[in-house]
């Protein structure tokens, strides 16, 4: 994937054009047959569409520079979008398809029977369940060596709102299909109007967990508990920090994470830190018996020890990137 684009870019390209693909052959499948399950399929498709626009829109968002008006990025917009996205697939996706259905069930439309139908959700099957498989790969590339259980806890919205969508897709495919044969083949309307319930309220499933999912990390979730504790680790290993004294961290973006601690320096430490660069040696030796030069040193030594103790922040802060990237912004402040 080109560095270019956030996590879950081409994924959701590709289901964006997919599900805009299937969606003009479902309207014509509707057309043709008047199925209620295709129409909830159109809807469906439709509605995967749009909520897939807004989660580009999401992730260019993301993408956007730090400034002092946003010091630490835009990266949660990419939440927020995928946040609608969530709530236009319960209102329109699922919300439609019901009604749609149930209405279906007192006001029963015309059925025409015909191999189209059939075809275009055959099609669908094939386009959307490609779409499927470059979101799991995606999944996969992003978590090396994980179980599925903790990818699907952990895992970008983004990418996750596309493997949920298709999922739902390529599974409401076959229930539509089977909807439409079983129609046909009995007679009864109730099959048809029976899968579009069945296809909506699989939608509203799906937005429901990942309406849950963008809430969580919009509310200011912490970075991995594993993570914390090595960082924890890091910090504590330094002999010149004795004591951590806070620790909050956040999750500002798919891969950019904000740790802000306090510290209380070890003295004793510092001083040895500060005798490796031989700061006091030198002095010492120029200034024995002169208290006008003592006196220039000590304010030298106001001077200069902040600037030591801020490069010995910074090798700490360097440490701690060079094993966690992810990390972007860490801010440790001295008690």
């Amino acid at each position: 994937m080109s560095s270019s684009h956030s996590a879950g870019f081409w994924p959701v390209l590709a289901a964006f054009i997919g599900n805009a693909t299937v969606c003009i052959g479902k309207f014509l499948g509707f057309l043709v047959s008047g199925s209620s399950a295709m129409f909830s399929e159109a809807i469906h498709s439709f509605a995967d569409t749009a909520n897939q626009s807004l989660l580009l829109i999401g992730l260019k968002r993301s993408r956007l520079a730090v400034s002092v008006e946003y010091p630490y990025g835009h990266g949660r917009e990419r939440y927020i979008w995928a946040l609608i996205s969530a709530c236009g697939i319960f209102f329109i996706g699922a919300g439609i398809t019901v009604y749609h259905g149930i209405s279906s069930l007192w006001h029963p439309s015309s059925f025409h029977f015909s191999f189209w139908p059939v075809l275009i959700l055959i099609a669908s099957f094939i386009i959307e369940g490609f779409t499927l498989w470059l979101a799991f790969r995606e999944l996969r590339r992003s978590h090396p060596g994980e179980r599925w259980l903790k990818i699907l806890k952990t895992a970008d919205p983004t990418t996750l709102a596309v493997v949920y969508e298709d999922g739902l897709a390529v599974f409401g495919v076959l229930i539509a299909l089977a909807a439409y044969l079983l129609t046909e083949l009995t007679g009864n309307r109730y099959w048809d109007s029976g899968g579009s319930i069945f296809i909506g309220a699989l939608l509203g499933v799906a937005a429901v967990i990942l309406i849950d999912k963008n809430r969580h990390y919009l509310v200011t979730t912490s970075i991995p508990k594993e993570m914390e504790d090595e960082v924890k680790k890091i910090l504590l290993s330094d002999p010149t920090i004795e004591k951590l004294l806070d620790f909050k961290s956040a999750v500002l973006d798919v891969d950019k994470y904000l740790i802000k601690c306090d510290v209380e320096f070890n003295a004793t430490a510092m001083i040895k830190y500060l005798g490796e660069h031989h700061f006091l040696e030198n002095e010492y030796k120029e200034i024995q018996g002169d208290y006008e030069e003592y006196m220039k040193f000590c304010v030298e030594y106001m001077d200069r020890v902040p600037r030591l103790v801020g490069r010995k922040i910074d090798e700490i802060e360097k440490h701690i990137q060079e094993r966690f990237p992810k990390i972007a912004f860490i801010d440790i402040e001295i008690n």
